[in-house]
Formats: structure tokens, sequence, C-alpha cells
């Protein structure tokens, strides 16, 4: 995972942690999202994480740059979809895809920020029906070379872009709540599960995989990727939430570094090879 506010203040460092990561043998960098952060000194009742200080790298500017430095593959884990101009991210996709050595994988979510819903003009509304158009929309503009669809926002008459990505882009999607659960078996072509190891997130693994076969798709080409937390965890412990999700049939894992106060890109590093080792050793 991208340590996107704790020591990547500049190009040197964003390119020496990219680097690093694909220099230890890992396989793609996994960047999160949010456009804007509220200010607790205006809005003293917030009490939610990601204030407007929360330092957040655009993710598709920020893969224009990542993908000149190294040649991981790029993941948004996740980009708040319906907040955006589906058109506008199926062509900032398609040309960060056409950039990236190792191409673009799109997860998105729904999000939770009613702030930052407004503030980009956007009803927070009806979201979760919203996104599924949109994922339907993507996959018809990175394909056809004109389209002529509407959804409940969009209007687009005779229209395509280019250039299109070279291979199609995976879509992941985010979310627990049982709509959303059916929702990856639906559509998705893999699920970033939020849960901790145990029997809740191994029964929303079967719902997912439940609402795939009720669609007529085979659950074990939904990917699904966890995020382990690394710093400050016995090696048995993270040995045995990796165990847990390899034993799910987990197809990625990703490893975050955040919020434990590392000082540097170096520590980061380090820690990020201390899991490969953890994976190396249990295999």
């Amino acid at each position: 995972m991208f340590p996107q506010y704790d020591v990547l203040r500049d190009a040197a460092d964003i390119a020496e942690f990219a680097r690093g990561v694909e220099g230890l043998g890992m396989d793609h960098l996994l960047v999160y999202d949010h456009v804007l952060g509220v200010d607790p000194a205006v809005r003293p009742e917030w009490t939610h994480p990601y204030r407007n200080d929360s330092e957040f790298h655009e993710p598709f500017v920020l893969f224009g740059y990542l993908a000149a430095v190294c040649g991981l593959e790029l993941v948004t884990g996740v980009l708040v979809l319906p907040q955006r101009q589906t058109a506008l991210v199926a062509k900032q996709a398609a040309q960060a895809d056409w950039l990236a050595t190792g191409g673009v994988r799109l997860g998105v979510g729904l999000g939770w920020n009613e702030s930052e819903y407004r503030a980009l003009g956007v009803p927070i509304a009806r979201r979760g029906a919203r996104i599924e158009e949109q994922v339907e929309l993507l996959r018809s503009l990175w394909s056809a070379p004109s389209v002529t669809a509407r959804t409940s926002v969009e209007e687009l008459d005779g229209v395509g872009l280019a250039p299109r990505p070279r291979r199609e882009i995976p879509v992941w999607l985010a979310g627990k709540a049982p709509a959303a659960l059916a929702r990856v078996g639906r559509i998705a072509d893999g699920w970033f599960p939020l849960e901790k190891p145990g029997a809740e997130a191994a029964a929303h693994l079967e719902a997912v995989r439940r609402a795939a076969r009720d669609a007529g798709r085979d659950p074990a080409e939904i990917g699904v990727e966890p995020r382990i937390r690394v710093p400050g965890r016995p090696a048995d412990e993270l040995a045995a939430e990796i165990g847990f999700w390899v034993g799910q049939g987990a197809s990625h894992l990703s490893f975050s570094t955040m919020d434990a106060g590392l000082g540097s890109v170096a520590e980061h590093l380090r820690h990020l090879e201390s899991a490969l080792s953890t994976v190396s050793r249990g295999r």
C-alpha cells in the first residue's frame, strides 16, 4: 500500500518507494483516494478519519508519474466512483493503463463522506445503484469505439474514447454490507475485504461467492485482496493472518505500513521486506 500521508512528500520519495517495492519483488502498488478532507476547526462535530490536512495524492496524476519510474501494476483501492463523471474516469484509467508497464486495476467504492460529495456537486443518495451503472458504462467505453447509452445521470450519443486500454481493465469493488457483497458477486472482477480474519470475514466471502454462482459466474474468477497491517505485530500473528487469507483463497495480498510513525522510506521498505519473508516462510 502506498503510504499516502506518512513520508512521501516529494517526487523523489515517491520514486524511491515505488522502485524499492518493485525491487523487493512485489507485484503492485495500491493507492486509495479522497479528494477533500473536513476541517475540524470549522466542523467541531467531525469525528471521522481524514481531515483537511490529511495528504492524499490524486490517484491518476500519481499513476502518470509512477508509470515512468516503475513497472508495477497500479491499483486504486478504492476510487470513490459515484462522485465522479464516468466518462472522465474511463479516460483517465485508460490513459494510465496505456502508460503503465504493469497496467491498471481499478478498484472502486461508494465512499461515505457526504461533505465530499456535496463539495463535488453530486448527491450521495442512490450511489449504490449508480455505481452499478457506472461499472457497465466503463466497460463499454473501454471496449467499444462508439457508445450510445443512457444511465440515471449520463447520456452518451455515439461517443468514444481513444486511446482505449490495451487490455480489459479489471474492476474491483469494496464493501461489506449485504448489498455490496451481492454486487461484488454479480459484477466485479475482485473484492477488497476490509475485515479482520475470522468467521465474519469467511461469511462475507461466501456471500460474494454465492452471489456469483446465482449470477451464473464462476466464483473462482473473482479475485480477493485483503489489506494486512505490518508494523508492530509479532511474526506469528502476521503469519496467522496471512495464512487465514491464503486458506480462504485470496488471490492477492497488500501490506500496509501506514500510521505507524515510520520516519523514512527506508523504514517502510524494511517492514515490507519483513512481511515478504513471512509469506515466503509460510509457503
